[in-house]
């Protein structure tokens, strides 16, 4: 999202290229680690299904569990109490599945307990959605007519991404503890397979990483758009009148 429409502003590179090659990075780590690990057949020869049935009996939660399409979009919804596997992990009897499920369950039992920061996450569903669009649009209208204050409005609105970001934070790497623990304790795993799913886990959580740092990194170069405005807003309204110096 640049922050001037069509105006190509290049010190935005300088803020975003850290994190979309942190982003990219991420991705990498975690599609040829699930790749890996979903040729490796667990020890049980259990289906993504059959764990997290194992796992929320474990737990003492009867829970629903679906198919959801796609590839790598497990989740829990804690609006439905529900536990939506993709075909890849819920039909496949791998190492890969057995600590994606783990993950999942691992949020379903932070729901039943009350975990405080998942609730603190998801007070901040909405303002996250709405929030970065309303300051986009404030920050270039305060941009274009010169007004500092509904600027830095502007970038207030949208730092409710970087706070939902860095909420997340927590929540995932506390589902992905749960999931270790739970895998260490039940009867489901062979020898290595927890350091296994352990290491899907890791790369799953190094992209929630990367998803702060961008929003870290666009809400900087805002903020280093607003503590320039003066020479910032010249330059844009110089391209845009077609202005050469």
């Amino acid at each position: 999202m640049f922050p001037f429409g069509f105006y190509f502003d290049p010190m935005y590179f300088v803020f975003a290229l850290p994190a979309l090659a942190l982003a990219m990075f991420a991705q990498w780590r975690v599609s040829s680690a699930y790749k890996k690990y979903t040729q490796v057949r667990n020890a049980k020869s259990l289906t993504g299904v059959q764990v997290a049935q194992y796992l929320l009996r474990a737990n003492g939660l009867n829970l629903n569990v679906q198919g959801t399409p796609g590839n790598l979009t497990d989740h829990y919804d804690p609006r439905d109490k529900t536990l939506y596997l993709s075909a890849g992990v819920a039909q496949t009897p791998s190492v890969a599945s057995l600590g994606i499920v783990a993950h999942e369950v691992g949020h379903a039992v932070q729901d039943a307990q009350g975990y405080a920061p998942m609730r603190f996450r998801a007070a901040l569903v909405a303002p996250a959605s709405v929030g970065p669009w309303v300051g986009y649009v404030l920050f270039i209208v305060g941009i274009f007519i010169n007004m500092s204050g509904l600027v830095w409005l502007g970038i207030a609105f949208f730092s409710a991404s970087l706070l939902f970001a860095l909420a997340t934070l927590p929540v995932e790497f506390n589902a992905s503890q749960r999931a270790l623990a739970m895998l260490r304790s039940s009867a489901l795993v062979g020898p290595g397979e927890v350091d296994a799913a352990r290491s899907v886990l890791t790369a799953a959580a190094l992209t929630y990483v990367a998803a702060a740092a961008q929003s870290l990194s666009t809400l900087l170069y805002y903020v280093f758009v607003a503590t320039n405005m003066g020479g910032r807003r010249r330059s844009w309204l110089d391209w845009k009148l077609g202005i050469r110096s």
